[in-house]
């Protein structure tokens, strides 16, 4: 959880982290590795719910200020929450890998993993902050 000084809708942040320089990485990676390839134009769809897909994921909920996606191997979860404040937004981000259905534990491939993507999970949210307050403060300075 992160907070940032000023009002951002569910739709922005959402778009905000699936277009960060560090996220379109991720994306260039899952196109190659995969072939699940996505755009800017995709993340802003998915973002304002006009589209339950984007590059590796589907949405398995949504509710108001809040997204649950899926991965395609049902393996991990993304969970992307805001709460509006008097004079900021309170952004959230959760991100779980789960075992394999039948399982009770993680491979060990996984588990050692773990601390990485705890990291990663985290430098994720803070790009998608930075994002949201550079393009908010460009449409403050836009005539």
């Amino acid at each position: 959880m992160t907070e940032i000084p000023i009002s951002v809708s569910h739709a922005q942040y959402v778009n905000a982290f699936y277009t960060t320089p560090l996220f379109k990485l991720e994306r260039f990676i899952l196109t190659w590795t995969v072939s699940k390839p996505s755009t800017d134009a995709q993340a802003k769809q998915l973002a304002n719910g006009l589209t339950d897909k984007f590059a590796a994921w589907t949405v398995e909920a949504r509710a108001e200020n809040q997204l649950l996606m899926c991965d395609f191997a049902n393996r991990t979860r993304s969970w992307f929450m805001i709460a509006p404040l008097e004079k900021s937004t309170r952004l959230y981000f959760g991100s779980a890998v789960v075992p394999r259905t039948g399982k009770s534990t993680l491979e060990f491939g996984y588990r050692s993993l773990i601390g990485f993507h705890k990291m990663y999970s985290v430098a994720l949210l803070y790009a998608a902050r930075a994002r949201l307050k550079k393009t908010k403060g460009d449409e403050r300075q836009d005539p």
